[in-house]
């Protein structure tokens, strides 16, 4: 197993949840977290640890963004006009490697990731190679023609393990997506609950 793949099931156990829904994470047989002392029952969370625990699992979601780049895009959030929470949803769909997993071009977030930062998608014609990308409504995504028929995509693609939302626009044959808006929390496929509202909670403690 890879050093991603061990980082990405250790998420789904120390939350105590299969986040992304995959059929080979460990916690659909082990519903408990890592290391040594994992087996431990879990003691109840405090406020703090439920706010702590809710911005965790969102800020891994996204293939364990930092710290410093989350706070950034919560510090955005909470700037613009609306709900605090839905706006940091919107953000985060925007993310360039957010909006290639979410066209099934690729099996996971991670390797979204890794993906676009070896130049393998362009938006509106030029290639980005910058996971954080923010992508906006009505820019054209496309998979590189040489990439088109790495098995990574071949096999993302034919996957029926998820489905493409309806903010999302894409053409299998040409391997391009449009992405139509930015969604709202509702409209966003995850697998298990996130709750930003706690996250904003947790920020504004």
């Amino acid at each position: 197993m890879s050093k991603r793949q061990s980082a990405k099931y250790k998420i789904d156990r120390r939350m105590g949840e299969n986040i992304w829904g995959r059929p080979k994470s460990p916690i659909n047989k082990r519903d408990y977290g890592p290391g040594e002392h994992g087996q431990r029952r879990r003691g109840k969370l405090s406020d703090y640890g439920i706010h702590l625990q809710a911005k965790q699992k969102l800020k891994g979601y996204y293939g364990s963004i930092t710290e410093k780049q989350f706070r950034r895009i919560f510090d955005e959030a909470d700037r613009r006009k609306g709900n605090t929470g839905e706006n940091l949803i919107g953000l985060l769909e925007q993310r360039l490697d957010a909006v290639v997993y979410r066209c099934k071009f690729v099996p996971t977030v991670f390797a979204a990731r890794q993906f676009v930062n070896h130049g393998h998608v362009s938006v509106n014609g030029r290639w980005v190679n910058i996971p954080s990308y923010r992508v906006k409504e009505g820019d054209v995504i496309e998979v590189k023609k040489k990439s088109q028929q790495m098995a990574l995509v071949l096999e993302a693609v034919e996957s029926a393990e998820r489905d493409v939302p309806d903010y999302l626009e894409v053409d299998y044959q040409k391997m391009k997506a449009t992405f139509l808006r930015v969604p709202q929390l509702a409209e966003v496929p995850y697998a298990g609950r996130m709750e930003p509202n706690l996250v904003v909670e947790f920020y504004s403690a």
